[in-house]
């Protein structure tokens, strides 16, 4: 080892104007517990920096990287804050016991060497100090990094080999999902908490009625059931606490091949990522490291297992480019996510509409407009598609109505059987820990009054507990919520007599149709022509082919039938609109929207099919208006209906205003004494009167 007082002569001036840093580092929180002396052999370094000539109140301590790895600089806070006060000049020297406390890779350190150099910052472990500007010096110090970070691999492959040679034989003690345990022989069994085991069997019994992991949280929620969870770290490590369930909590124990009896290793492989950070890969099964089914008693067969994870796939509509059906859903789309367009071969997306009656649903393919911006392939009208696939479904589903009500039933007792068990177990958990708590607190000494204290609070939070979880149990108890009675299960039977009642119940939900389409029916194919082609392919490998005309437009579903319009063109000739819709409706007529006829509408009707109106009608005929027979006669617009009520003149209504139309009269017309001429115009003579009608008579 370098004497201390031979390289003292490295250290200037210019160093001791600058500040000391002691860095202090150890891999774990477990070595800084319990290997305190290489912490006090850290701390210890202070005092060859003081020795060196640095005050004590310049030597600063960075500590705040204890019980992290020194693999990578990006998560320690301290050696990047180190860094900085080197590369901005303030360090004079740094000091760390050594190298492998500064860093373990060849990149970080060096980049420290680097930085060291260029501001004159020396360098000192427990062998010696060293100047990065000397050529020897930063040779050692190179060499020293390159064998702490072969140190570090070393130690990895050493306990790397041990974990791989007992994984693949199938014997290495790993942390268990909960519901598993190790006994005494190291030998994986069932938990003894039968709290536990029945809410993990719950888990995958609900995920085989509900066909979802959202469906299994749903009714866990809606039963008020907790899940268990193991607590992995802290001073709580192995203690099981009751939650409510979360999805991915679901998630991660139908993913988890331990519960199906497996022991694996290597489904997850730590790599970096875009950021440089290490986080788990999932693994193709064939890279796993070792696999090795019915290794130990499991909740389910692996078999089950596989067929999980399937259902799993599908479920996830964002699965790749086809994105299969999901899992049912409430929408009234019956076949959602189960149609291919018959044109492209993509599959159709679901379209909603509002209407008075409620949601419509139709069918559209778009795969192509969305990647490439191309036009819409097809549509298809949803209800009537969903209606044939309907009536086929119950056609073909009668003979076995009975058998598969019967079955339903039987799931929906056990069902609510089990989610009894389930609270039942929950208030026996709650009242042992009370009773545990009371023995606790009576068992402690009186005059010790902190710990008295502390033990009466916890015996009251688990009294709180148990009150709720007795309130939960006679809540559920008494709303009967999920069980079915006599009475019930002779309704399910008298409706599974007759399936087609059961299959339009209005209490069915569209959800449950669902997923009996999905048991039935590989997918569906759509071809929109002349007609609706419907191509249904069965489970079971048949096939049937169905037409259906296709569904009017809503404006032709509204489109006045051709018989009104015909009746309104033949009335026109002697009738107003107001007339017309009065004789259409005490005929039985109706609109497009199926409500009466009003004079409106038949104008409406009148003008959209370019029917001539009565007025204009009446002008062909030869009839005149009011202004113009007034001209053509010379008369005032006054005189003229005068005339009119006095019979000298004859007309018909023209409109529902009580306008007329005049028949011009003859030329013997003798002018009464009625009304006056409109002034300054002469009265009319008789030379005027035959010029009127184009001559004499």
């Amino acid at each position: 080892m370098n004497d201390l007082f031979g390289p003292a002569a490295k250290v200037t001036a210019g160093h001791l104007a600058r500040d000391a840093y002691l860095y202090v580092r150890q891999s774990s929180l477990k070595q800084v517990l319990n290997n305190t002396e290489s912490t006090v052999r850290q701390y210890g370094l202070k005092e060859r920096a003081v020795r060196l000539g640095w005050p004590t109140d310049r030597i600063h301590v960075i500590d705040t990287d204890q019980g992290q790895s020194g693999a990578s600089a990006a998560d320690r806070e301290g050696f990047q804050k180190l860094v900085t006060e080197v590369g901005m000049g303030h360090a004079g020297i740094v000091l760390g016991l050594e190298v492998s406390r500064l860093a373990r890779n060849n990149t970080d350190w060096h980049k420290l060497l680097e930085i060291c150099a260029m501001s004159g910052t020396l360098i000192l472990d427990e062998d010696g100090l060293y100047d990065p500007c000397d050529f020897n010096d930063r040779l050692l110090l190179g060499l020293k990094g390159s064998l702490s970070e072969a140190e570090l691999h070393l130690l990895k492959a050493r306990l790397r080999g041990g974990q791989l040679s007992k994984a693949r034989r199938g014997e290495l003690v790993q942390p268990l999902p909960i519901g598993l345990v190790y006994d005494g022989a190291a030998k994986v069994v069932l938990d003894p908490d039968t709290a536990i085991v029945q809410a993990i069997r719950t888990v995958f019994t609900l995920f085989d009625t509900t066909g979802s992991a959202t469906g299994v949280v749903k009714e866990f929620n809606k039963n008020g059931l907790l899940l268990p969870r193991r607590i992995r770290s802290g001073s709580d490590k192995g203690k099981v606490v009751w939650g409510p369930i979360a999805h991915s909590r679901v998630l991660q124990i139908l993913h988890n091949p331990r519960y199906a009896g497996a022991f694996v290793y290597g489904r997850y492989q730590h790599k970096p990522g875009t950021s440089g950070k290490y986080g788990p890969a999932l693994q193709r099964r064939e890279e796993w490291i070792a696999f090795f089914p019915d290794a130990h008693v499991g909740y389910i067969s692996f078999a089950k297992y596989e067929a999980n994870q399937a259902k799993l796939t599908s479920n996830a509509v964002a699965h790749g480019k086809d994105r299969r059906h999901g899992p049912p859903r409430e929408g009234p789309a019956l076949l959602q996510g189960m149609v291919v367009c018959g044109i492209c071969g993509h599959r159709m997306t679901v379209r909603y509409h509002h209407r008075k009656h409620g949601l419509e649903p139709e069918y559209v393919c778009q795969a192509k407009g969305i990647e490439y911006g191309n036009p819409i392939c097809q549509r298809v009208h949803g209800a009537a598609v969903d209606h044939a696939v309907g009536r086929l479904l119950v056609k073909a589903l009668t003979p076995h109505a009975i058998s598969a009500a019967l079955a339903v039933a039987d799931e929906l007792a056990a069902r609510a059987d089990e989610a009894e068990r389930l609270r039942q177990a929950a208030v026996e958990r709650a009242q042992y820990q009370a009773d545990l708590a009371r023995r606790r607190y009576f068992a402690v000494d009186p005059d010790n009054r902190l710990v008295a204290g502390s033990l009466e609070a916890d015996w009251n939070a688990a009294l709180r507990e148990l009150a709720s979880a007795r309130e939960t149990y006679e809540t559920a108890k008494n709303d009967g919520a999920g069980t079915l009675d006599d009475a019930q299960r002779a309704r399910i039977t008298a409706l599974a007599a007759n399936f087609p009642a059961l299959w339009n119940d209005e209490d069915t939900p569209m959800r449950e149709r669902k997923r009996l389409v999905r048991l039935l029916v590989t997918d569906v194919t759509l071809v929109r022509a002349e007609e609706i082609t419907t191509h249904v392919r069965l489970t079971g490998g048949q096939e049937q082919t169905l037409t259906m005309p296709i569904p009017l437009a809503s404006w032709q579903i509204r489109q006045t039938p051709p018989e009104v319009v015909a009746a309104i063109d033949e009335l026109l000739d002697d009738h107003t609109d107001g007339q017309i819709a009065e004789i259409l409706t005490d005929r039985g007529h109706v609109s497009g929207t199926g409500g009466s006829l009003k004079p409106m509408i038949v104008r409406h009707i009148r003008i959209r099919y370019r029917l001539r109106s009565h007025p204009q009608r009446l002008a062909d005929q030869g009839m005149l208006s009011l202004r113009e027979i007034a001209r053509r006669l010379g008369l005032h617009t006054n005189t003229v209906k005068k005339w009119r009520d006095a019979g000298l003149l004859t007309g018909r209504v023209a409109n529902d205003k009580g306008e007329y139309f005049y028949h011009l009269p003859g030329p013997d017309l003798v002018r009464p004494r009625i009304g006056r001429p409109p002034s300054p115009r002469p009265a009319p003579t008789e030379t005027t009167i035959e010029s009127a009608h184009g001559g004499a008579v």
